[in-house]
């Protein structure tokens, strides 16, 4: 008996990578294969070494090509402790929160609270919901936002438009717009904040984002569009994409973010809260680029519940 027909025995599937599928992450590819698999779960076959491209160990950062032969081990649901069907109104959620879509694009205005994937102990994220909505598609997310933020989430439905608007963002042919509430009042209106990022891996699994020398470039714009008592409403563009980098810069600036419980202030947090606010306020307000000749843009209005948070808020002049 060869390994293959052992592995057969097993249960075990060995997949051949269709041509249009070239250069995606594999951790993607199982996901389009393992429909409804929480990305926590197929994390961790990777890293037990259950995956294996053309008999190789797959890291979850690899990238498969057209004819890649690629096992993909059985998976029991229930063993690993983890649903497999989300409930019903979840899906439903995500499901009124599409905003625009085509042939090339699906655009949510992402509910705070949703995660963009699963993983890090989150069950179902946006891409997971919406491959349960509509199991008969191709989803891909194009790019991600935090939990707690809300706003333009872009995914697309065909591996070319995926591949050419990754190559956009990775380029910084794109323009990533948010809202923001920051603490304070910049002595400037606008100003850009260009420092250096590093992520850390504190002890518990915790992660960290950090100014470093020795970080990724990341440059980011606050332009301030309205005051209020203790806070500055501020539209930010991001010129870079790292990880926390709103949050992060805004705190090096000296004006973190409202809401933010890991680089924030607690007692700016705790007195926003008399406001009604209940999460981290950033929301991402537009996201335009130009593809083959067309221009997309993609915008979404400022959260109801960050929206109320501002109509309470005294204004600045109130104030005084």
């Amino acid at each position: 008996m060869t390994n293959d027909d052992k592995d057969a025995s097993r249960g075990v599937r060995l997949v051949t990578v269709p041509e249009e599928r070239e250069g995606q992450r594999i951790d993607n590819f199982l996901a389009g294969q393992l429909k409804g698999v929480p990305k926590s779960l197929i994390y961790r076959l990777l890293r037990t070494g259950q995956v294996r491209i053309n008999g190789k160990r797959a890291k979850p950062d690899a990238r498969v090509g057209g004819g890649d032969s690629v096992r993909i081990p059985p998976v029991r649901m229930a063993a690993a402790g983890e649903p497999g069907i989300a409930p019903k109104a979840l899906i439903e959620r995500v499901r009124q929160s599409i905003l625009f879509e085509d042939r090339d694009f699906l655009v949510l205005d992402k509910p705070a609270g949703i995660a963009s994937h699963g993983g890090s102990g989150v069950a179902f994220g946006a891409i997971e919901l919406l491959r349960q909505a509509r199991p008969d598609e191709t989803l891909e997310l194009a790019h991600r936002l935090d939990r707690d933020t809300s706003g333009v989430l872009v995914l697309a439905r065909r591996r070319a438009a995926l591949t050419a608007l990754q190559a956009l963002i990775r380029d910084g042919h794109i323009t990533k717009q948010y809202l923001a509430l920051l603490h304070g009042h910049p002595k400037r209106a606008r100003f850009d904040v260009n420092v250096p990022l590093r992520k850390f891996d504190l002890q518990g699994g915790e992660r960290m984002v950090r100014v470093s020398d020795d970080g990724k470039p990341a440059l980011t714009a606050f332009k301030v569009i309205a005051a209020y008592a203790p806070a500055s409403l501020a539209e930010v563009t991001l010129y870079t994409g790292r990880t926390h980098q709103i949050r992060v810069h805004a705190q090096h600036a000296g004006h973190p973010l409202a809401g933010d419980e890991k680089y924030g202030l607690r007692d700016f947090n705790k007195a926003l809260r008399d406001f009604g606010l209940r999460r981290l306020f950033l929301h991402a307000a537009r996201f335009e680029f130009d593809l083959n000749g067309k221009t997309h843009c993609f915008s979404a209005p400022l959260a109801p519940d960050l929206a109320e948070v501002l109509d309470r808020l005294p204004t600045e002049n109130n104030a005084r």
